[in-house]
């Protein structure tokens, strides 16, 4: 494990990566003894340093939960991180491009809790019972570390590649929809690039949710009433420039778009 002092560093490193927009050297090239408790170490010092800026917390993301991104990344266990209350976007906006470093677009699925989740043995019916509604959302990945020959222990340093979240479609109670079979349709530009189904995130989107819950209370934490927890993607990540336009389908669940300038 690495010595607080440069958990420190690193942590002081990204603050700075995330404002100045250039990425920092793979932390596992530079730190190869790094390990995944030593990445959330990073991450929860990332986080405390947001929160003394001012930055509020609005939730969780789950990354790494399918198939696709599994195969997409090379990465064969799930990760999480941090969402602020300005990394969630309503549908229609307009994003910077140059405010992110490498940015990627997937869908998902969005919880909004109204009843606390606890671990260390929550299970599937916990979440749907805490859940007010399910929303769909897009993910806008960002990278503060070079993207070349990253591991899990680089991407959950990197707040699990969190940039933004883009909200919107038809809120649904999870008892109204079998979330499994939503299924989503991801263009850029007028053109189908990424499909996908729910049931690839862990065979039920809330299956990421209550391993996130149980994942947590080994650190005396839990997901709590208020949050929004982004479930993790049913398609790859979709790149894109300056100029693009990316719209998402979901068929009964409605559509979410956002375009960068």
């Amino acid at each position: 494990m690495l010595n607080d002092e440069t958990i420190t560093r690193i942590a002081d490193e990204l603050v700075q990566a995330g404002h100045g927009r250039v990425p920092v050297k793979r932390l596992t090239a530079r730190f190869p003894e790094m390990t995944v408790e030593d990445s959330y170490r990073v991450q929860n010092l990332w986080r405390q340093r947001s929160e003394a800026n001012g930055r509020i917390l609005a939730g969780r993301k789950i990354g790494l939960t399918s198939r696709a991104m599994q195969m997409a990344t090379g990465i064969t266990e799930p990760d999480y991180g941090i969402i602020f209350d300005d990394m969630v976007l309503d549908s229609g906006c307009t994003i910077e491009w140059d405010k992110y470093t490498h940015p990627r677009v997937e869908m998902e699925l969005a919880f909004k809790l109204n009843k606390d989740v606890e671990g260390p043995n929550a299970n599937i019916f916990d979440v749907l019972n805490a859940t007010e509604y399910v929303i769909p959302a897009l993910e806008i990945l960002d990278s503060r570390i070079e993207m070349e020959g990253r591991t899990i222990v680089d991407t959950i340093s990197d707040n699990a590649a969190m940039g933004t979240m883009v909200i919107g479609g038809n809120p649904m109670k999870p008892s109204d929809i079998d979330l499994r079979w939503v299924s989503g349709i991801l263009f850029k530009n007028q053109v189908v690039e990424e499909t996908g189904v729910a049931a690839g995130v862990l065979n039920h989107p809330a299956a990421g949710v209550y391993w996130l819950a149980n994942k947590i209370a080994a650190h005396g934490d839990k997901l709590n009433a208020g949050e929004i927890i982004l479930a993790g993607s049913f398609t790859r990540p979709m790149w894109v420039d300056k100029g693009d336009t990316v719209f998402a389908d979901y068929g009964r669940m409605g559509t979410v778009t956002c375009h960068f300038l």
